[in-house]
């Protein structure tokens, strides 16, 4: 009776061990080839494509968006687009990134008086940034 149980535990384990292996995995990639072959921050997005695209934009826009096309992943992981206003983290936003070319989007929503420099910077599984893009929201006359 002892035997089968050790033997049951120990297959359970096994099994644990394989699944963590492998969801680790999504996120444990060699990320060294994942870059951003096309991003932009831009005023919407129709049809995965970036609409509107600048590095300027006047205050009395409501949303913007950031675009990535994302490169280069070998299996599932995710990035983040990380926006700060004035050096100050606004949103976090984690997204899929699925194949070896995936497209996808993040937005915020910009307030009439948040106007200065913002930044979005795209992040890695493991934090590391492989891209950032800088753009001002200014006063409108």
């Amino acid at each position: 009776m002892k035997l089968g149980f050790c033997r049951t535990v120990c297959r359970v384990a096994f099994m644990i061990a394989v699944i963590s292996l492998w969801w680790g995995g999504i996120y444990a990639q060699d990320l060294s080839d994942l870059f951003v072959e096309y991003g932009a921050v831009c005023e919407d997005v129709v049809n995965r494509e970036a609409q509107a695209v600048s590095s300027s934009f006047p205050s009395g826009i409501e949303k913007l968006y950031c675009f990535t096309r994302i490169s280069g992943a070998k299996q599932p992981t995710v990035v983040t687009h990380v926006w700060y206003y004035r050096d100050q983290e606004q949103a976090r936003v984690e997204l899929a990134v699925r194949s070896a070319s995936w497209r996808t989007f993040s937005s915020k929503r910009i307030a009439p008086e948040n106007t200065g420099t913002w930044r979005v910077e795209v992040v890695d599984a493991k934090g590391g940034v492989i891209e950032t893009f800088r753009f001002d929201v200014y006063q409108q006359p």
